[in-house]
């Protein structure tokens, strides 16, 4: 069985840290999986894939990833492989018309990450879906608001779809040791508690709530925002209007997440909506209090376990972090919560499930 899986790049984001999580493991389990990707920019995520020297990798140019000629690169790709698994839009569109233009009997599976995107808004694009998605044999969700949202844009027989949870590497998280805090921030006050968010600078991440609670909090509270992307600039004009330049730290792209949330004293995902979001799930993981909005694809993993606030809401998402800095008890309380929950989404679960699929379309 060889498998193919094709995405934009491999930039910071979750469908990405799950292929670089998945790829190593497949192969592991005698699937070969190998990858190729529209955009071949050397990003952390590839640079660590090319070290671990575990799959073939294709890089089928450096510009545009929504430049149609990208249909012919993948073209030749397709007679290859067994299966064509595929990430993220144009990707979704790309592979599909290769698939049409070559005439190939590869089967093709789309996993759909996010519970909504500006497609579905547009009359033409809700046309231009229906066929395009037509030419996978199966299309992956990966959590319930996914799946329903997805099968009503799509008005397909649900036999297209499988719900396959995202999932995590627990392990590796649990054998993590923190950063140390004055590694991190040498400037920092002994009596500093640390606020960390993990996302793109991009829409729906919505750090600019994080930024404005901490003018309802105490000072030695400090926000450490991981990540980088186009609104990372409106962030900082934010910070440096609301005079919070010495308490919020843009550390840019960072490959020692998981040491740095460790060493934080409480984890946020403020956000409009998620697929899946990973960040959550190894927030949860992390042996700290999680605290998310309550959004699509956030507020079903995190709720009784984490901690919700209303999207938008700073006023709240301050209340709630005085709370666990206050109390103690309720602070190990969440913690306790959210490890249990962090245990539902293992990777070996994920990849599992993905072979059974996998192995289900080539005995078709």
């Amino acid at each position: 069985m060889k498998i193919l899986q094709i995405i934009n790049s491999l930039d910071t984001g979750g469908a990405e840290k799950l292929i670089l999580e998945t790829i190593p493991l497949f192969n592991k389990r005698n699937v070969q999986t190998d990858l190729a990707v529209l955009n071949g920019f050397d990003y952390p995520f590839l640079k660590i894939l090319k070290k671990l020297n575990c799959c073939s990798i294709f890089s089928l140019g450096n510009k545009s990833v929504y430049n149609p000629f990208l249909i012919f690169k993948i073209r030749p790709l397709l007679k290859n492989y067994d299966i064509v698994h595929v990430h993220i839009f144009p990707s979704l569109y790309w592979v599909a018309l290769a698939k049409m233009l070559s005439f190939s009997k590869v089967k093709l599976v789309y996993t759909e990450h996010s519970t909504s995107n500006n497609r579905r808004k547009r009359f033409i694009f809700k046309i231009l879906d229906k066929f395009i998605y037509s030419f996978y044999s199966k299309i992956i969700t990966i959590s319930p608001e996914v799946d329903t949202n997805i099968k009503a844009h799509l008005k397909y027989n649900n036999d297209k779809f499988v719900l396959v949870q995202n999932g995590i590497n627990l392990d590796t998280i649990k054998n993590e040791k923190p950063i140390s805090k004055k590694e991190l921030l040498p400037n920092l006050e002994n009596d500093s508690y640390i606020l960390t968010q993990v996302s793109s600078f991009r829409y729906p991440k919505d750090q600019k709530t994080v930024i404005k609670s901490l003018k309802k909090l105490n000072d030695n509270v400090v926000l450490v925002l991981i990540g980088d992307g186009p609104l990372r600039n409106e962030c900082e004009v934010l910070v440096e209007e609301l005079n919070l330049s010495k308490r919020v730290f843009f550390l840019g792209i960072r490959m020692d997440v998981i040491n740095i949330l460790k060493a934080s004293d409480i984890i946020i995902l403020s956000s409009h909506h998620e697929g899946l979001s990973l960040s959550s799930v190894e927030g949860m993981a992390s042996e700290k209090p999680f605290i998310a909005s309550d959004a699509p694809g956030l507020g079903d993993i995190v709720r009784n376990a984490g901690i919700l606030f209303p999207i938008n809401d700073d006023s709240s998402l301050a209340k709630e972090i005085s709370k666990l800095l206050e109390n103690s008890e309720h602070y190990q309380e969440t913690v306790t919560k959210c490890l249990k929950r962090a245990n539902d989404y293992s990777i070996d679960k994920t990849i599992t499930k993905e072979i059974n699929l996998y192995k289900s379309l080539l005995e078709k």
